[in-house]
């Protein structure tokens, strides 16, 4: 079920104070009786990530990757990504936001809820790089930090995209649904279009598959999304930074005490697979419990939502050795009983 808290005075990036309603959802063990993972929502998802309708279902549930007999799941909605309340709760005053912003709101909440340690956060896109920022700005907080197909800042490639994005969005006569095509093509990659498609065209409208499988796109997401949301959740893109602008990422990154596993797609179009190795090697060089795992796959950006079965393999290790952990302090408090 969905829950909301609301801040009534939150104090933006811009110096705009205004009520915000965040909207928030628990899945596996009560709050308090499990180690908490938080699960960061990317550009057009939300808070649903398991049950019949998740975006992540295949790797969060019972008995699963991330299993929800073992863990408590908190997800929480981006305010004002139009998933859950009114109209009235969109922040049509986009620029006046950043992902700091995003990441304090979300400080707010685990205190609200009497969260003070997170087991783990873990995101993709841009819900890996919201973890980045949440774990800068609480450095003690979390003790598994995983952002998949993300880094900690926006490369000038990202903040291009972003732009063109930013273009559409505002002037096109039809913005979410030609938005959305733009961006499925930067999701993807050519290897996947053409292993999808093999230039074949639909005996209906005889329009290329291509071509109808990104209005299709286009429109599933009109339909769901709105306008507003999708300009917020564009420009949290071109505010990724943990340096807060002085570009001194790895020298605030090293502030982070937990273990950071970075995961990287070898054929990510977006987030770039050789930046977030890059992220690798000069953290390695002042942290030391810090990782690299790369998924692979021909179908770029979008892998974290398609190969479910590497990416659990990445993640096993991590979150069944807390499990295990969990059994053996179960047995022994039987046993001493």
């Amino acid at each position: 079920m969905l829950k909301e808290i609301i801040i009534p005075n939150y104090q933006n990036s811009a110096d705009t104070v205004q009520k915000i309603h965040v909207f928030y959802r628990i899945f596996g063990r009560e709050a308090g009786t499990a180690p908490v993972v938080l699960v960061n929502h990317a550009l057009t998802g939300n808070a649903n990530v398991t049950g019949e309708d998740g975006w992540w279902q295949k790797l969060i549930g019972p008995g699963k990757c991330i299993d929800t007999n073992s863990f408590t799941i908190l997800a929480i909605n981006i305010p004002g990504n139009g998933a859950g309340g009114k109209k009235e709760h969109l922040l049509h005053n986009y620029t006046a936001f950043t992902l700091d912003d995003v990441a304090k709101i979300f400080v707010q909440v685990l205190e609200e809820l009497k969260i003070d340690s997170l087991f783990a956060a873990i995101g993709g896109s841009i819900g890996g790089a919201l973890s980045w920022h949440l774990a800068v700005l609480k450095p003690n907080l979390i003790q598994n930090l995983i952002p998949i197909a993300a880094d900690l800042k926006a490369t000038d490639w990202v903040l291009g995209q972003s732009k063109v994005q930013d273009q559409i969005l505002n002037n096109s006569s039809d913005p979410v649904h030609d938005a959305r095509m733009h961006a499925m093509t930067f999701y993807r990659t050519p290897a996947s279009f053409s292993a999808k498609f093999r230039r074949k065209k639909n005996e209906l409208n005889f329009q290329f598959e291509v071509a109808n499988w990104l209005s299709y796109h286009g429109r599933k997401l009109e339909g769901r999304f709105e306008l507003a949301a999708y300009k917020l959740m564009n420009h949290l893109l071109t505010t990724i930074d943990i340096s807060g602008g002085k570009g001194e990422t790895s020298v605030v990154a090293k502030e982070i005490s937990g273990n950071i596993h970075l995961v990287g797609i070898d054929s990510d179009l977006f987030f770039l697979p050789e930046e977030i190795r890059k992220t690798y090697r000069e953290l390695s060089e002042v942290k030391e419990n810090v990782c690299y795992h790369e998924i692979k796959s021909i179908h770029g950006h979008d892998a974290f939502l398609i190969e479910y079965e590497q990416l659990a393999q990445i993640l096993a290790p991590i979150f069944n050795s807390k499990k295990d952990n969990n059994e053996k302090d179960k047995h022994s408090t039987l046993w001493n009983r």
